[in-house]
């Protein structure tokens, strides 16, 4: 059954370089600084970038994701149930608490799993056998903990102190239809108090590539410790990333993303299609895909059973979808490719072979119910012979 894949996610960083000139660790110089030891610092007193625009730090980390820190609760409904509580279908709605419970209390038998999108993009990366660092808050509760536990027990570098008790650990209430689509319903609790307080300089500085979710856009603090991260980032010769997260998303920060974009605060981009013709205002794929390429260094967008499109500068490379058996849940398709999309980057490989490397984790990761990889994708990226 040749189905597949890729809810979002695209755009790709124009700034591939060969991988002797983008991540020659020779060419850096030591802190002097042992990880372990160093203390915090803060991102305007991190050494000037040098003449030479190469990273003072050595790398430590292939990816580091920032975003929303959610524990999912995920249950299986049908079409009526959707109408009948007002959800918009295969969006991502945001909620109040008293909402959040509401629903909760019509749920059916659940899976609590953690979740969002960045989080998920990091375990992604882990489970490829990558280097994956996290920033993202959570409080001082049972989903927070659980939340914690998850991230790390997957081997991604996460550090960021909870908030306290109030707000709580935000959840998200995701119901899957039978066609496997997910409508994602977010009480963002604690994680809208991510701020720059929580960026860590030395992690940023150590990472080839700091990755964040278009849904950061929505609380205004985080905008301010995307932004810190994305100068430390450059200024250390690293690179920056983003996913548009959702059409819905899209609309509401239009002219602020394609200014990420166009200013080079971002070097690579992903999205879906319906969020690329959201971003243009456009019903003409062509025409996104054109204007999308212009406005990234690298684009990589994603297009559901048909793959997904690479794009840097003239450069086009077409991607299929692997095929599957089954169809169970789109949670974290978007998410996964990226992981695997990331993974291979910041490894030299090819933007094929990126584009490869997220397909085959989406598609994986759309053969089960949650949006983390339940088995090794290093594993599946031998058996596919692309690791």
């Amino acid at each position: 059954m040749p189905i597949l894949l890729m809810r979002d996610i695209a755009s790709e960083s124009d700034r591939q370089m060969t991988p002797a000139r983008h991540f020659d660790e020779s060419n850096g110089r030591r802190s002097g600084i042992s990880a372990s030891h160093a203390p915090k610092i803060r991102y305007d007193r991190l050494p000037a970038i040098t003449t030479t625009g190469i990273s003072q730090f050595m790398t430590k980390f292939d990816v580091l994701t920032v975003g929303n820190a959610i524990v999912d609760i995920i249950a299986r409904c049908d079409e009526q149930f959707l109408i009948d509580h007002k959800i918009t279908k295969a969006a991502m709605n945001l909620i109040d608490a008293e909402r959040a419970e509401l629903l909760y209390a019509h749920m059916g038998p659940a899976l609590e799993a953690s979740g969002g999108s960045a989080g998920n993009t990091a375990a992604g990366i882990a489970s490829f056998g990558g280097k994956a660092a996290y920033f993202g808050k959570v409080a001082e509760d049972q989903l927070g903990e659980i939340f914690a536990h998850d991230i790390r027990a997957q081997g991604v570098h996460y550090q960021t102190q909870p908030k306290g008790k109030f707000p709580p650990t935000a959840r998200s209430m995701i119901f899957v239809t039978e066609d496997g689509e997910r409508s994602m319903n977010t009480y963002l609790g604690a994680c809208v108090e991510l701020g720059p307080e929580d960026v860590e300089p030395e992690v940023v500085a150590q990472s080839k590539v700091t990755y964040f979710e278009g849904y950061l856009w929505d609380p205004p603090r985080a905008k301010e410790a995307i932004r810190d991260c994305a100068r430390i980032a450059h200024e250390n010769g690293r690179e920056v990333s983003m996913t548009l997260s959702d059409s819905f998303c899209v609309g509401r920060y239009r002219d602020e993303f394609l200014d990420l974009m166009r200013s080079g605060t971002v070097d690579i981009v992903f999205a879906n299609k319906q969020e690329a013709l959201a971003l243009y205002e456009t019903d003409d794929f062509e025409v996104a895909l054109t204007k999308i390429a212009q406005d990234c260094k690298i684009a990589a967008v994603t297009m559901s059973e048909d793959g997904a499109v690479i794009l840097k500068s003239s450069e086009r490379y077409q991607v299929d979808a692997i095929a599957i058996k089954e169809l169970v849940d789109t949670t974290g398709a978007g998410d996964l490719f990226a992981a695997g999309f990331l993974y291979g980057y910041t490894q030299g490989r090819t933007l094929e072979d990126c584009g490869k490397l997220g397909c085959l984790a989406a598609g994986i990761v759309i053969q089960q119910i949650g949006p983390r990889p339940m088995k090794s994708l290093a594993e599946a990226g031998k058996q596919a012979s692309l690791v």
